[in-house]
């Protein structure tokens, strides 16, 4: 009798341990980012910034596995099935571009696992869809900032507009989005040029620009390869207004640019330029805390909002993990389920670019106070009050 006693007891404690153990079950976020190749200043800021990213939430230690996908399409596949069949990730978070995102799409959606994309393009969450069900992202739609553009330029009566993006989805987006964004501020696209994010030349492109003799050029590109096309329009002798997307919006673009920057107008994050935000701004404090403690670890005058997105990507995914609560544990399908459904129930998470409010209808959950127009001036971005 009395080993049978023992037996029990020590079955009741095992599973009392057993039961502690999954209480505290570790949550396993794996990361796939363009740390190198044509977006790597994309990809190092976001990669710098998973290290300032919570080590607990709700209670459960995280794991963060980073992998690089090199800026390619086929890597960021690769590096998505690997986390998820051999690492049993709960999480994808990246990729960094839009062509390595919608890559992903059929890998998070096949196996079930929801993924917060880090890529600009609205492509990556609309139309909504089966597989888009499982995605979700931090920037900014590319229509909220076309529509920032368009307006900039109506209200400094430029007509005439010349478009030359990147020759992929993130090119194709922008020039969509832009198109419908121009018509409806009276706006021509007279010339639109295409160029690969690995071109060493643009010539061509840029003399059928000049040809068209347009008031302004939107470059649509991000990171340092879309200083290319503004360089050798400068080069070429274009007197016209310059706009960028908020593809660029970090310090390596503004190094790789130089004084051939000077003067363009382009839509941003409001982290970019926290520090001069009105003090009613929501997004003001988050950017600023963010600033402090990135620039605290990787130096001043280095953080962008490639960096900040990945920050807000862990606000937003912190939020979920809490709502989820004990309804299940990380390293299930249940857990995974629940997280999606957290996500897409998102609310009032106010981060370093906007506040966050998300449906099944809306995976970016944005409005237009994650926005602002800023002007580089002197190698600065200046905020245009």
């Amino acid at each position: 009798m009395t080993l049978i006693r023992t037996l029990q007891a020590g079955a009741v404690a095992a599973a009392l341990a057993s039961l502690a153990l999954a209480a505290h079950a570790d949550l396993t976020i794996g990361v796939t980012l363009s740390a190198t190749g044509p977006a790597a200043s994309l990809g190092i800021p976001e990669k710098n910034t998973i290290e300032l990213m919570p080590r607990t939430m709700a209670g459960h230690k995280v794991n963060y596995i980073v992998l690089d996908d090199a800026s390619d399409t086929t890597a960021a596949v690769a590096n998505a099935r690997r986390l998820i069949t051999e690492s049993k990730v709960d999480l994808i978070l990246g990729s960094t571009t839009t062509p390595n995102s919608l890559a992903m799409l059929d890998v998070v959606s096949e196996n079930q696992t929801p993924m917060v994309s880090l890529a600009a393009s609205s492509r990556v969450v609309e139309p909504m869809d089966a597989k888009r069900r499982w995605v979700f992202k931090t920037p900014q739609n590319d229509i909220m900032m076309a529509l920032a553009i368009a307006q900039h330029m109506a209200a400094q009566g430029i007509k005439t507009v010349g478009f030359i993006g990147f020759a992929d989805a993130y090119g194709e987006g922008w020039s969509q989005e832009f198109g419908k964004a121009a018509a409806i501020k009276g706006i021509s696209v007279v010339v639109s040029e295409r160029f690969n994010r690995s071109d060493a030349s643009v010539t061509g492109q840029v003399l059928k620009l000049m040809g068209a003799n347009p008031q302004a050029v939107l470059v649509a590109g991000s990171g340092t390869p879309a200083a290319l096309p503004q360089r050798t329009l400068k080069e070429r002798g274009f007197k016209g207004a310059m706009y960028q997307t908020h593809g660029v919006a970090n310090a390596d673009f503004l190094r790789v640019v130089g004084a051939d920057g000077e003067g363009t107008f382009l839509p941003a994050g409001p982290v970019l330029v926290a520090a001069q935000l009105p003090a009613s701004d929501p997004s003001r404090k988050a950017g600023l805390d963010y600033t402090a403690a990135y620039e605290a670890k990787f130096g001043k005058g280095s953080v962008s909002t490639f960096g900040a997105h990945a920050w807000d990507a862990g606000l937003v995914i912190q939020a979920a993990v809490a709502a989820v609560g004990k309804k299940a544990q990380p390293g299930t399908p249940e857990f995974r389920a629940a997280l999606r459904n957290a996500l897409e129930a998102t609310k009032e998470v106010v981060g370093t670019h906007g506040t966050f409010n998300m449906s099944p209808a809306d995976h970016n959950g944005l409005d237009q106070r994650a926005r602002v127009m800023v002007e580089i001036e002197k190698g600065a971005w200046v905020y245009q009050r």
